[in-house]
């Protein structure tokens, strides 16, 4: 019996509300920019990445784990507050910033108020102090109002002595693509454009090849960051009393990853470590959304989790399973448009709201990406295979439908199989119904007036830093505003 009995125990363990850990644990969060989940324990071969294999090894790896918005501020704004970005009108990228600002509607609390209500000290920093301004939050990026005194301080350290904290630690990860010159990292250890094996939809080119290398080096930085915040939590010796979860805000920077649905946007790493309360190596296939970790997080805090939250929690009685997760794309900085995704457990179903505009709408962020310029310049030069043309086309499918099982690259649209029928209509009913039941904000166009206060903004701001992009970028305006009064 006594083997029964151990199987028995851990299963209950993994899904097991705390006991160990104490009523009011320490709670870390973990976020990284713009990766997706090219760690060896996700099975990353061109790289190892010990310290979050060992993470993970010590808790549960999501392998099914996706954004809420494959961009950073809609993302974030759903992770602090546990709901849709779509739902609380946060959906805009970089919204909310020029002279009309945004709010949280009443009944939303985000997480850092609900946790400093029970009593814990709330910080938020990032994974290297800036010795000028050692008192700076770490990056917030929200698309609403928030209070001055959201955060307590940038250091959990500086809380009271037996107080409870919720740290946040903002790591740069894939925007730190030029860190392969870094002493931190040995010159043994670092990738090679030679090593790197591209996904299909992308030109197999020296320039693509490069900067590959150079992400797959900021994983490596990763890492290393991450290992000393896990030694820092020891140091101290907290660690058997933290939570600490691992995550990303979307997935890699690149022409199908952020901003886009398909899984190099969406799909990220998740990691939780519990001790005492999620069994260690324990591997879970279930869909989960990143704003399931704000539910969870009050879960294991004891606090009561709102009622109109969207996010779940993920362990113990409260847990409820999804049977897929929806994504949702609207504006990204000057570029107006609206795409939905639904991510069942074989299926994608991708809605283009504006399937007579490119897949890459000019865009000065991305547009001025050494990769985004090649494949630009290859595509003029007819170097590009029907499967990676797609990027440059002038227009797109209004619905992208694909059997991940058998097509894990997203490169056969189903949408017009016939045998596929019943399931893309399944599909599209369910994102349907996700419009109505979450009241989607995207349904409604943005405001003129908010989208001119906010470019007022994005232009200010970059007229100080790169005013080399202000003509590119009024163009682009300009563009946007023409597509949108043709119908577009």
């Amino acid at each position: 019996m006594k083997p029964l009995l151990h199987i028995l125990t851990a299963l209950l363990l993994g899904n097991a509300p705390l006991f160990a850990l104490s009523d009011q644990p320490n709670i870390v969060w973990i976020v990284v920019e713009d990766m997706s989940d090219h760690f060896s324990c996700y099975g990353e071969t061109t790289i190892q990445t010990p310290n979050v294999d060992k993470l993970a090894s010590e808790g549960a790896l999501f392998e099914n784990a996706f954004v809420t918005c494959p961009v950073c501020s809609p993302s974030r704004s759903a992770m602090i507050t546990g709901m849709y970005q779509t739902t609380i009108g946060a959906h805009q990228h970089r919204s909310g910033r020029g002279e009309i600002r945004i709010h949280l509607p009443e009944h939303i609390s985000t997480i850092p108020d609900l946790l400093k209500d029970a009593g814990y000290y709330v910080t938020n920093s990032g994974a290297k102090v800036n010795p000028k301004k050692p008192d700076a939050i770490g990056k917030t990026d929200y698309n609403f109002e928030t209070a001055d005194d959201l955060y307590d301080g940038n250091d959990w350290t500086q809380r009271e002595e037996g107080q409870p904290f919720f740290a946040q630690y903002q790591l740069a990860g894939g925007k730190n693509r030029a860190v392969r010159s870094n002493e931190l990292l040995p010159a043994d250890q670092l990738p090679t454009a030679d090593q790197v094996k591209l996904p299909p939809y992308y030109p197999d080119d020296a320039v693509l090849r490069e900067d590959w290398a150079d992400y797959l080096a900021s994983v490596l930085l990763v890492d290393h960051e991450v290992g000393k915040i896990l030694a820092k939590l020891e140091a101290e010796n907290v660690a058997d009393n933290t939570v600490v979860v691992f995550l990303t805000d979307h997935g890699i920077s690149h022409a199908r990853g952020k901003q886009f649905m398909y899984e190099e946007g969406i799909k990220v790493p998740l990691i939780i470590r519990a001790p005492g309360a999620v069994e260690p190596g324990t591997r879970r296939t279930d869909l989960v959304a990143h704003i399931d970790l704000s539910a969870t997080s009050l879960d294991f805090a004891g606090v009561e989790i709102p009622e109109s939250m969207e996010g779940r929690p993920l362990f113990g009685d409260n847990a409820n399973p999804r049977d897929f997760v929806v994504s949702a794309r609207d504006r990204c900085d000057e570029t107006m448009d609206r795409i939905r995704s639904v991510r069942t457990a074989k299926y994608k179903y991708i809605r283009n709201f504006h399937p007579e505009r490119p897949h890459l709408q000019p865009n000065a962020y991305k547009d001025n990406k050494p990769i985004i310029a090649r494949i630009r310049e290859l595509g003029a030069e007819g170097k590009l295979n029907e499967l990676q043309s797609r990027l440059v086309a002038e227009t797109r499918p209004m619905e992208e439908f694909y059997d991940l099982e058998a097509d894990p690259w997203e490169t056969n649209n189903l949408a017009k199989d016939p045998k596929l029928r019943g399931e893309l209509r399944k599909h599209r009913l369910l994102l349907e119904n996700w419009i109505v039941e979450t009241q989607d904000a995207g349904q409604t166009p943005e405001d003129p007036k908010a989208y001119n206060s906010d470019m007022a903004e994005y232009l200010k701001g970059l007229k100080a830093r790169r005013p080399e992009r202000l003509a590119e970028i009024r163009k682009n305006i300009r563009q946007q505003k023409q597509w949108l009064a043709e119908g577009k």
